[in-house]
């Protein structure tokens, strides 16, 4: 009988402290700014973070996992559509950006950030506004493969891929990577394309920073990724240089990119938050973090550092991404049959 008394007390005492932290959790989550946020947690927490020093605006992240960013958040946007929990979505590309544009999601704002991004990496609406860009890039291991262009793109197009990794298509910069493709090649090219790829080895991983690792670590040669995952291994001491990936002759520069949720109704804050990410200074602080992000509006250059500055040269030359959202669509939609097969 005592026995089950204190079972039944212990019950009681778990349900209301499982009550009493929902409520906690729920009463921070209405005073605060809520950010859905893709990009990686470790470079992005300690901008929010200066600007909750800076505002005293509190701010509550929801992050995604790196093997769906950011197509994870971008499916939980579409569906709270008629019932936003979000305020503002910091994203870590555009092209999922676009598509949540397109259905309505977001609400147009221009404010002072919006007017120093060039007209390449933004809304015209004012729906989107992209920020800070990253490079698609070959991270090659130097102590298995030479650094040169010469001798990777013609193995890619032709060799054994058994050495090389890159990430799963369907999520991330890697979808954005294979919308261009999709673009260029059209449906059955680029399903033959990657049914070569996968006959000829290549390893299709989790994430871009599961093939930094492989690479770092050897096991494969040479790989796709991104510039911030490249600096990543870089300076963890790996012996590793990277290449720019060129799309018909260009590179490919993806930006972050941030927009206010429609029906937010914490308006105000979620204007400072945008301004605040769209300015020089934050692309600055990004420039200098590890991931070293690319400026994409007008910045001191001699503030830049020296790693950074070919990385801006190489992202002039970027092709203008945002052409492909509806090959992004057609892209996702062929992805998503082959994951059921």
């Amino acid at each position: 009988m005592f026995n089950s008394f204190l079972r039944s007390a212990a019950v009681i005492l778990v349900l209301v402290v499982f009550v009493a932290a929902w409520m906690l959790v729920s009463q921070r989550s209405e005073d605060a700014l809520i950010v859905y946020c893709a990009h990686d947690l470790i470079f992005a927490k300690q901008i929010l973070e200066d600007f909750e020093a800076e505002t005293g605006i509190k701010v509550v992240v929801v992050g995604d996992t790196e093997a769906t960013k950011s197509l994870g958040l971008v499916q939980r946007l579409l569906r709270e559509m008629n019932n936003p929990k979000c305020d503002v979505f910091w994203n870590n590309q555009v092209l999922g950006t676009m598509e949540l544009a397109g259905a309505g999601v977001l609400q147009p704002y221009k404010g002072t950030g919006y007017e120093r991004i060039p007209d390449q990496f933004k809304d015209a609406d004012g729906r989107w506004t992209g920020f800070a860009g990253r490079l698609r890039v070959w991270i090659i291991n130097t102590e298995l493969m030479p650094v040169d262009e010469t001798g990777v793109e013609p193995h890619f197009a032709s060799g054994d891929l058994s050495r090389m990794a890159i990430a799963n298509p369907m999520y991330g910069t890697t979808l954005s990577h294979f919308s261009l493709l999709w673009n260029e090649l059209g449906e059955e090219g680029i399903k033959e394309w990657y049914e070569d790829l996968k006959h000829r080895g290549c390893k299709i991983v989790p994430g871009n920073a599961t093939v930094k690792n492989l690479v770092a670590k050897g096991v494969c040669d040479f790989g796709w990724t991104d510039t911030d995952d490249f600096f990543v291994g870089l300076d963890e001491g790996a012996l590793v240089a990277m290449l720019p990936i060129r799309h018909e002759g260009k590179t490919i520069c993806l930006p972050n990119s941030v927009a206010m949720i429609q029906g937010t109704n914490r308006r105000d804050d979620a204007a400072r938050l945008i301004d605040y990410l769209l300015s020089e200074k934050v692309e600055l602080k990004l420039a200098r973090s590890a991931s070293r992000q690319v400026p994409l509006g007008s910045v001191d250059e001699s503030e830049l550092p020296e790693e950074v500055k070919p990385l801006a040269n190489w992202a002039k030359e970027s092709v203008d991404v945002t052409q492909f959202a509806d090959a992004r669509t057609q892209c996702l939609d062929w992805l998503q049959a082959e994951a059921l097969k």
